[in-house]
């Protein structure tokens, strides 16, 4: 069963109270954030407030909703208001949101409980979490590696329990890969599906909010509570927004699904991680599906494409933390002295590596031969997308070529860290849904994820694929030692 709907009938048969679950997860950061390191600010004092009011409610005998007294965790690059929100970026270190982003406002007007701001690569920029100003998050299943990036945060606190769910952002991937290390289930939605106002943009075009949890449905009942339309942000969909639990089943006689050809022919994938996702593909034939080989090949254009286009949206997006309106400040004695210097002084190596190239990307000469071409590349990687859905209903690969590294092991590699996201990052630059769920671990008890695809504000058959998968294994019900 999901973790919700388990914390849901405690909650409303009075077998526990809001205040007494929030604890025991409070409890359990407590315990475990020496080694693990997920959170970089926790509300414990504000969560058990919450967590008393859902029980005034219950008490009164009110009905409450499915996400009403649900401890949550939330990445520290969604505003909250009156709580730090830092992206992990020294620039920010102080800055307290005067807003609420419509995501946490829609969990809080639900009754969810925020547990705190989890760890993330600094404005999102990573897949690992190391590059975070603050600390270094491990992964639960070995403290020693990375719990993925730049969710790696919301991702260990899933793993390690120290929350019922989680949001991260996605933006290359940046959900479904730590999902993918951690072992745990993370969606990114369909661009547009749910709102981005509130959370601080890297690359607008490509910024994603999606749930991190135990299971698909835990995902399920987590999205449907935050997707929907909203007029504060232009890119928002104005969908009707199904009711994704009725979508959970255990065959899937007359599904369509198609393996990408092109994934379990890239450079450096491990041979465990192969063989994890070809015995998956195998389940799935086993539960009913039609499974048939698929090319999209231009899939691989992917990287290239999205390191010229969301570095050259990140640097016009953070050409705001200037030191003027908010946020850390050198007060130096010429203005363009204290720009230079703050920041100089607040950015890490990453993001200046990501300024600096996006810069270059857009400025007089290059425009056209670096970011128009790239926006051309982008178009095709969507148009076989789209001739691979006129086929099938489904698309699968790895979400991920390795599992988890050491900590420490790619920081001077930046190119083989990239790397790391070729399985993911086509999506984003379509703008389609991808899940990733728990497939099997390697031979060093690292988990290895399988990544689901699906056609635009297709998440139901994602859901329907991956429930099936699910209960047909027992992966997500595994927990580190």
């Amino acid at each position: 069963m999901s973790v919700i709907r388990a914390l849901h009938q405690q909650l409303v048969s009075k077998e526990r109270s809001a205040v007494e679950i929030t604890q025991s997860y409070l409890d359990q950061i407590a315990a475990l954030e020496p080694q693990i390191r997920s959170y970089l600010t926790v509300t414990g004092e504000q969560a058990l407030a919450q967590a008393a009011q859902v029980d005034a409610r219950i008490a009164a005998g009110e009905e409450i909703g499915m996400l009403a007294g649900i401890p949550i965790a939330l990445k520290d690059n969604l505003c909250t208001q009156g709580v730090r929100t830092t992206c992990a970026s020294k620039i920010l270190e102080n800055f307290v949101p005067p807003y609420e982003s419509t995501v946490t406002a829609k969990l809080r007007d639900a009754g969810a409980i925020a547990l705190g701001k989890t760890n993330l690569d600094e404005f999102a920029m990573g897949s690992s979490t190391e590059n975070s100003a603050y600390q270094l998050t491990g992964n639960p299943w070995d403290v020693s590696r990375v719990p993925g990036g730049s969710s790696g945060g919301s991702a260990a606190a899933v793993a390690a329990r120290e929350c019922a769910v989680a949001l991260g952002s996605d933006t290359g991937g940046s959900i479904r890969q730590p999902a993918a290390f951690c072992g745990v289930v993370g969606l990114k939605p369909t661009y547009g599906l749910v709102s981005r106002f509130g959370l601080v943009a890297f690359a607008s075009s490509l910024d994603q909010i999606g749930p991190l949890t135990p299971t698909v449905e835990d995902a399920a009942l987590l999205l449907q509570g935050i997707a929907g339309h909203d007029p504060r942000d232009s890119t928002s969909l104005d969908v009707k927004i199904p009711d994704y639990t009725q979508c959970l089943k255990t065959d899937l006689k007359g599904r369509k699904v198609g393996i990408i050809t092109e994934t379990f022919a890239a450079e450096g994938i491990d041979p465990a991680v192969r063989a994890a996702v070809e015995k998956a593909i195998q389940q799935l034939k086993d539960l009913g599906a039609e499974v048939q080989d698929i090319s999209c090949p231009r899939f691989s254009y992917g990287l290239p494409t999205y390191y010229i286009i969301a570095p050259s949206e990140a640097s016009s997006n953070l050409a705001r933390y200037d030191g003027v309106k908010y946020g850390n400040r050198n007060n130096s004695d010429s203005l363009m002295s204290m720009y230079t210097k703050t920041r100089a002084e607040g950015f890490g190596a990453e993001v200046k590596r990501r300024i600096m190239i996006g810069t270059y990307a857009l400025s007089a000469g290059y425009y056209d031969a670096y970011y128009l071409k790239a926006q051309k590349v982008r178009t095709l990687i969507k148009q076989d997308f789209e001739a691979a859905f006129s086929q099938v209903d489904v698309l699968v690969c790895p979400t991920t070529p390795t599992t988890a590294f050491k900590a420490g092991e790619k920081v001077d590699d930046p190119l083989s860290m990239y790397l790391g996201d070729l399985m993911t990052i086509p999506v984003n630059l379509a703008g389609l849904p991808g899940l990733s769920l728990p497939c099997g671990f390697d031979d060093q008890g690292l988990p290895i994820g399988l990544q689901l695809i699906g056609n635009a504000l297709r998440e139901d058959l994602l859901f329907e694929v991956g429930y099936a998968y699910e209960q047909a294994t027992d992966w997500h019900q595994r927990v580190p030692g």
